[in-house]
């Protein structure tokens, strides 16, 4: 029997140098506003034993999403992108015909956008974005859901409209780890996952921590719940990478995981590193 491929289920690749990154300003970024592409990746990948990754969008512009496209057709690893598309543009439908239409199209998986940079906290359920989510839906993709605490209310209209297409709530809904505060976001996101077509991420979970000085134990009781609410078979692992690289390492995120699922085996391992992520983006 073939063993189900790993999959890291989210991490970016950008380029400072040719691209305004309008989120990643201040001194705390330094470290990281440099250009990260596919070569700095895959030597982690061989090391983590990770064999395939899809790449998420970071700024709202098509343009970034065909060049992710490019990316994924010329590197044996990525398997699917997770674009942007203006979801309030009446013309979204067309958009997402061309870009499926292209040369890499079929490397197109997904959309987000990054709804808790919104200044309006209930934008994601507004009748012009869900009509836009529709037709990521019809398009045959799947939805990222970008929330913290503040935003998630939001993310219910839209998946209940919905209720035929994926849903994957990113970084598990950044709580606010550093504070030890647990609600609101514990009874939000329980909410959310009560909706068996929402999926979550078990992703940029160490940034949301004292960068400085985090803990495995900080981060237990966030993905224990996660983990209560979702289910085995509706979790995946994501790197973050490389937003992680700004509290911990790529090995560190990946192990702290896997000790904090009680390093699971066998088919629980393979759902959570693999097979989910597989299904969810039907790469």
């Amino acid at each position: 029997m073939t063993s189900i491929p790993v999959v890291d289920s989210h991490h970016h690749f950008w380029d400072p140098t040719r691209r305004d990154y309008y989120w990643m300003g201040g001194d705390e970024l330094a470290s990281i506003r440099k250009p990260i592409g596919p070569e700095d990746l895959r030597p982690l990948l061989a090391q983590n034993k990770v064999d395939r990754t899809v790449i998420v969008q970071t700024v709202p512009t098509v343009e970034e999403t065909e060049e992710f496209l490019s990316i994924a057709a010329a590197t044996d690893f990525v398997a699917g992108v997770v674009g942007w598309v203006d979801l309030t543009d009446p013309g979204v439908s067309d958009t997402l015909a061309e870009l499926k239409a292209g040369d890499n199209g079929k490397y197109l998986v997904g959309i987000r956008h990054q709804v808790h940079d919104e200044e309006d906290p209930a934008w994601v359920a507004r009748e012009d974005v869900i009509r836009g989510i529709k037709a990521v839906g019809a398009a045959g993709l799947a939805y990222d859901l970008l929330p913290k605490q503040r935003e998630l209310p939001a993310c219910l209209p839209p998946v209940d409209a919905n209720p035929e297409m994926r849903f994957v709530v990113d970084h598990i809904a950044k709580p606010l780890i550093a504070a030890n505060e647990m609600e609101p976001w514990a009874a939000r996101l329980e909410e959310l996952a009560k909706r068996p077509n929402v999926y979550c991420k078990l992703s940029g979970i160490v940034t949301e921590a004292d960068w400085t000085g985090w803990k495995p134990a900080d981060l237990k009781p966030y993905v224990d719940r996660v983990l209560e609410w979702f289910g085995e078979d509706r979790v995946m692992f994501g790197s973050d990478w490389p937003v992680c690289l700004l509290a911990s390492d790529y090995k560190t995120v990946k192990g702290t995981l896997e000790s904090l699922l009680g390093n699971p085996e066998g088919a629980t391992y393979a759902k959570i590193f693999g097979g989910n992520a597989r299904d969810f983006y039907q790469l």
